[in-house]
């Protein structure tokens, strides 16, 4: 297998989406789409009308068509739902998830790598976070029934993801450790492929896997106590997009608010490179001086985002693209690397953008609660039984449950607003008052000066090929 020079950067929420990474893929280079929350975009897709009929055809390849023909039954709506109607929600995933919910999570991951990979011979990639732990085994299991060619695996330390990937290739059960809140004791996730589908159906073969890592101490633990093969690394810098690992040691903050990082946050490239894999830079690496600064580093090439993010193929809604590229050519543009904004504690980079969360108007006027839940962390109680809170949920809720009140100060709730930054906000019906649409957050790396250079002169967009050609050029 030629691995690319260029990773296209695993975007969450739908905006590394199937026509991206089929872009970029088509380019030579690697597309990947973003695992996060696809079981709830897949469904909202079906009641926006299916556009073009996608998601139905690629579910009609999907292996277990029983599985198949229930999701539209239960979710599509011909012409798509009314735009004031509000969405069906999907039950949110926990350790016990049922048989449904998990076949819903497999068919949506074939959906988006089937798509990705349609019509073309060139690589395809999935990402997950390994923060978002209760979908993690089936999405996996459902991208690699479309044939992935590559899974990255960030936010955490992902150990267990080669030996999970080796047995899904068996189809056989596999599990994985939950992280709980305050426990002494194991808790497992598990995942048994014949007791979800009709058949124990075995993935054409096995993927490659690349951990995203943010420092040396982790690639090297990542190469010497893996139960698998990881088949590269790529190494993310703090100035990437969306979350970031926090610095190490004591967390200080500068006079603007965000994590101070130093020098035990710098990566030491040289034995990275003696780790014998190849391996990809991300965080500031969007141009071809920096690719170049890569690849004479040893590196096998660059992993870049924030260039992708607001070209023609992403998920991002149009109207934020538009005038983010126009903002980028007259105004130096604010990201702020908030160390509060996200429920996992990780430091998250967000874009100033009127009229979103980052207003600090629109944030006090939002009513707090979770009901997509991919960030909830897992607690247990005083009987020994899991619960399931989230920082960015209803205080008094998060406090019921046993959380501390100082913990939700400043949360956003990055399940509903990332949704809407890709035109699937969810509609709050109110008795009170007029109806209520999620607003969006921007995230994006803090390097935005390639915008300006991929657009060339009287450009208003451009395309992933744009970003790839400039790149390499």
């Amino acid at each position: 297998m030629e691995l690319p020079q260029i990773i296209q950067g695993g975007m969450g929420v739908g905006i590394s989406n199937w026509k991206l990474a089929r872009a970029v893929s088509k380019r030579g280079q690697l597309g990947i789409v973003s695992s996060t929350a696809l079981d709830s975009v897949i469904v909202r897709r079906l009641q926006m009308g299916d556009s073009g009929g996608n998601v139905r055809r690629a579910l009609a390849a999907f292996p277990d068509q029983g599985v198949a023909q229930d999701l539209i039954d239960r979710y599509f709506i011909e012409g798509g739902k009314s735009p004031n109607q509000s969405f069906v929600t999907k039950p949110m995933a926990g350790d016990r998830p049922s048989r449904k919910l998990q076949a819903l999570i497999v068919a949506a991951n074939f959906v988006e790598v089937f798509l990705a990979k349609e019509g073309h011979d060139g690589l395809v990639g999935v990402n997950f976070l390994h923060k978002i732990q209760a979908p993690l085994l089936p999405a996996l299991y459902g991208a690699m029934l479309a044939g992935v060619d590559v899974v990255a695996v960030g936010a955490g330390i992902p150990l267990e993801i080669p030996s999970i990937i080796d047995g899904l290739c068996r189809s056989e059960a596999v599990e994985f450790t939950l992280h709980v809140i305050g426990s002494q004791s194991e808790h497992r996730l598990n995942f048994d492929p014949s007791k979800v589908l009709c058949e124990a159906f075995k993935p054409e073969k096995r993927p490659l896997f690349f951990p995203i890592v943010s420092s040396t101490t982790l690639a090297s633990v990542m190469m010497k106590k893996c139960p698998g093969k990881v088949d590269g690394l790529i190494i993310e810098e703090p100035s990437a997009g969306g979350h970031n690992a926090p610095p190490r040691g004591a967390t200080k903050l500068n006079d603007e608010g965000e994590p101070i990082y130093g020098k035990r946050d710098d990566v030491d490239l040289k034995t990275i490179k003696a780790l014998g894999v190849p391996f990809w830079l991300a965080g500031s690496y969007g141009s071809p001086e920096m690719l170049a600064k890569a690849v004479e580093a040893g590196a096998q090439g660059i992993q870049l985002g924030t260039l992708f993010a607001f070209c023609h193929e992403s998920g991002l809604r149009d109207d934020l693209k538009a005038d983010i590229v126009t903002r980028c050519k007259t105004e130096k543009l604010e990201v702020f690397r908030d160390p509060r904004a996200s429920p996992t504690g990780f430091p998250f980079q967000v874009l100033s953008v009127a009229e979103t969360l980052s207003d600090p108007d629109v944030y006090a006027d939002r009513c707090r609660q979770c009901d997509l839940g991919y960030l909830l962390e897992a607690y247990e109680r005083p009987n020994g039984s899991l619960g399931w809170r989230c920082k960015a949920e209803d205080p008094k809720e998060y406090v019921r449950k046993g959380g501390l009140i100082e913990d939700t100060v400043g949360r956003k709730c990055l399940c509903n607003s990332l949704m809407a930054n890709i035109g699937l906000a969810q509609i709050r019906k109110s008795e009170a008052a007029d109806d209520a649409v999620e607003p969006c957050l921007v995230t994006c790396g803090k390097d935005l000066s390639g915008i300006e250079a991929v657009l060339g002169d009287g450009a208003s967009s451009y395309k992933a090929r744009d970003v790839i050609s400039y790149c390499l050029a």
